[in-house]
């Protein structure tokens, strides 16, 4: 068996991040009382979906082995490597993608059954401002967003950092439209007070 490459470590890590989030959602989470009108969800979920499928697809040849997995992807143009990827930077790539969707993990579950995969208050819902809510607003978004860049970097290709800049835009847009949502929904000046306190994606970086 193919030792196990970044890449393919960095895909495991997807994997295994996604298989238990859908787990997760079926089992963990209160009814929603109010959404936003579908189409504002739409244009950030189409964001998110062409950005996944650029970051995923790597090339016209299998890219990497996982134990009897073979990942094989559609060749289209901009999949060719822009520079060699060292094994040390590949790993810390791996590290990066795992510390993204843990980072995304801790959030879920200090928010606990206010958790929703789309925009929505619930009836008992409230800020949550401390554990990760307390380095930035939307902390869920910015460890997928590390995630998706890890991805991108280590198959150094123009369409993988496409898919993951898309990406980044969709988490972003979705951020603001809940925010608009939830600044309606709980009042202003309460939601405004938090935006004061904490940036929005990045730690320590005002937004």
């Amino acid at each position: 068996m193919p030792p196990l490459t970044p890449v393919a470590a960095i895909y495991a890590i997807w994997i295994l991040f996604a298989a238990s989030w859908l787990l997760a959602a079926a089992l963990w989470s209160s009814r929603a009382q109010s959404r936003p009108a579908f189409g504002a969800q739409l244009r950030y979920s189409l964001l998110n979906v062409i950005g996944a499928i650029l970051l995923f697809n790597a090339g016209p040849r299998a890219v990497s082995h996982f134990g009897r997995l073979r990942i094989w992807t559609i060749g289209v143009p901009g999949t060719t490597p822009l520079w060699a990827v060292p094994d040390w930077a590949g790993w810390a790539c791996v590290a990066l993608a795992a510390a993204g969707c843990a980072f995304a993990w801790w959030a879920r579950i200090h928010l606990g059954a206010l958790w929703s995969g789309s925009i929505t208050r619930k009836a008992d819902h409230r800020i949550v401002d401390t554990g990760p809510y307390g380095l930035v607003r939307h902390p869920i978004y910015t460890g997928l967003i590390a995630a998706a860049f890890a991805l991108a970097a280590d198959k150094a290709s123009p369409v993988a950092f496409l898919g993951a800049v898309l990406i980044t835009a969709g988490w972003w847009l979705k951020a603001r439209t809940e925010e608009a949502f939830l600044r309606q929904e709980l009042g202003p000046d309460l939601y405004d007070a938090y935006r004061k306190r904490v940036p929005m994606l990045v730690p320590f970086f005002p937004a």
